[in-house]
């Protein structure tokens, strides 16, 4: 990287930021395991799920989310997450994640003893009314005193906002209301806020927007984006929320992910593609790219099907000079 830096001409190393500059270091979640497999019809092994996650650690991923705790009838791909995570146990310097959203997630977390927690409602009355069951403002209240009992249990929580940028359903949604969202959150202890473009219609504009006024809003709050590239923008949208202050980010290897009840919803960024678009500026992600495109190749092999990421398939065609 350091070859790509002095080859810059001098207009063009103002664009160029590193972590240094920033004073905080950046941060990829993978959530290939959960939301990447979600939506797969063909169930992958504990066994598959096992290297998949050892693939992604030793590319060097520090927060992996792993699974959710969901009702197996619903999310058959989900119904071995405890086994999971109890087999995983500790590892050390990367920290295990999983996804809650009701009282009996909740049990089945301190049950096999994740460290970590996501727990997410919508800011879209209608989407959540399809993906949970209920109105948005009844999910909201209910999960502010699951916040609060997590917290209470010892966890590590992440609070996140679906359809933060939009919805298929509603159309636009106001930032208002999603800030108000967010500080009933905040209010209930959580640190780490994820907004979601679960429909994948935000513009880098709308990202760099919403992300200054909540850091206005509130300060010492750390934010995560969870991005996924329906229309295209993915990358442009994380690029836009790094230029804005935002220094976690959901992604997922291979591309993987989708909502069921978002019509079209593609999947998240894929990490190493990520990785590349970083690094490639000099901004130091801490992941190995070839590593991270073994874990997106494997993946592939395991689903028996293409995937949308591009790094894996730009680095074997380099390898192997068969063409691109």
């Amino acid at each position: 990287m350091a070859g790509f830096f002095k080859s810059l001409k001098p207009s063009e190393k103002a664009y160029v930021m590193t972590n240094a500059e920033t004073g905080t270091e950046l941060l990829l979640e993978d959530e290939a395991l959960r939301d990447g497999l979600q939506m797969e019809s063909r169930i992958l092994s504990l066994e598959d799920k096992l290297q998949i996650f050892q693939l992604l650690k030793n590319a060097g991923l520090k927060r992996i989310q792993v699974g959710s705790f969901v009702h197996p009838k619903v999310v058959p791909q989900m119904a071995d997450t405890d086994e999971l995570i109890k087999i995983l146990g500790n590892q050390e310097d990367t920290v295990i994640s999983a996804l809650i959203l009701n009282e009996k997630g909740l049990e089945r977390a301190l049950s096999c003893g994740v460290p970590h927690v996501s727990m997410s409602v919508s800011v879209s009355d209608t989407h959540s009314r399809k993906n949970a069951g209920r109105p948005a403002d009844e999910a909201l209240a209910a999960m502010m005193e699951l916040i609060r009992k997590a917290l209470a249990a010892g966890l590590d929580v992440r609070a996140g906002l679906q359809c933060a940028f939009g919805c298929v359903y509603e159309g636009q949604i106001s930032e208002d209301h999603v800030l108000a969202a967010a500080e009933r959150m905040v209010g209930a202890g959580a640190e780490e806020i994820n907004l979601a473009d679960t429909t994948g219609m935000a513009t880098p504009h709308a990202i760099r927007h919403l992300v200054q006024k909540f850091q206005k809003q509130f300060r010492g709050v750390r934010i995560s984006l969870h991005l996924h590239d329906t229309r295209g923008l993915g990358l442009a949208n994380m690029f836009s929320g790094y230029e804005a202050g935002v220094r976690t980010f959901d992604a997922c290897a291979a591309g993987l992910g989708g909502c069921p009840f978002v019509k079209g919803a593609a999947g998240n960024v894929p990490t190493e593609d990520a990785v590349n678009m970083f690094e490639s500026m000099r901004i130091s992600t801490g992941i190995n790219l070839m590593r991270i495109c073994e874990a997106a190749a494997y993946l592939e092999t395991a689903l028996g099907r293409r995937l949308p990421g591009r790094m894996q398939r730009v680095l074997h065609y380099q390898q192997n000079g068969d063409g691109g």
